[in-house]
């Protein structure tokens, strides 16, 4: 597949899946509305670091290899479910106090260190993900692809989910749609909390 191809398919197909409903999405609506702006980009920064996990084991084959181990995606999913629990739990003690009066551009309360890392550890153990990234890395690639190829379509990726998090991030901390948002921000955080939760018990329950 010719590169200028090959990077329409990934774009074309990443986009979809970016925007379907997810415990990325769930994560980065959460901490943008309970911590601000700044908290949800952060978050986004995360997930799309978390993609380059995926990315490297993809292109070194390990990702066929590890969608075929029942083994290995039981561990992914164990992890992965107890995560989004863990996460859920967390969003289900938000209060009143801890969700009003936020500062869209200031500090969030968890740090920039400890968001980002929400982020990152939510999409690393997605268990869907080798999944996905066989079927992806399939369509393109090829035996005698350039390694700058290669390397580019996973930074690609990368851009790709760090914009659509954006995008989400900016229209949920809209100033007049924030405000609205912000007298019901514990019930909103409890809610999400109770998704993530819901998430949890599926990946545990649900045979990947």
């Amino acid at each position: 597949m010719e590169f200028i191809q090959g990077l329409i398919v990934i774009t074309s197909i990443h986009l979809l899946a970016a925007a379907s409903p997810g415990p990325d999405f769930v994560l980065v609506s959460q901490q943008t509305l309970a911590n601000g702006k700044r908290a949800g980009l952060l978050c986004s920064l995360g997930i799309a670091l978390g993609l380059s996990v995926h990315i490297i084991y993809s292109s070194l084959g390990l990702a066929a290899i590890i969608a075929n181990s029942e083994t290995a995606l039981w561990v992914i999913r164990i992890l992965g479910g107890c995560y989004l629990l863990y996460l859920g739990v967390n969003g289900l003690q938000a209060n009143r106090k801890d969700s009003v009066n936020i500062d869209l551009g200031t500090e969030n309360k968890f740090g920039t260190y400890k968001t980002i890392t929400t982020g990152f550890l939510c999409n690393v153990f997605n268990p869907k993900a080798p999944i996905y990234f066989v079927a992806l890395f399939t369509m393109v690639l090829s035996p005698e692809m350039p390694m700058w190829q290669l390397a580019f379509y996973g930074v690609w990726l990368m851009v790709l989910q760090m914009l659509w998090f954006s995008l989400v991030v900016f229209m949920l901390s809209n100033s007049v749609l924030n405000s609205r948002f912000q007298r019901s921000a514990h019930w909103i955080d409890r809610i999400l909390g109770g998704a993530m939760i819901l998430m949890g018990i599926k990946v545990l329950t649900t045979k990947v």
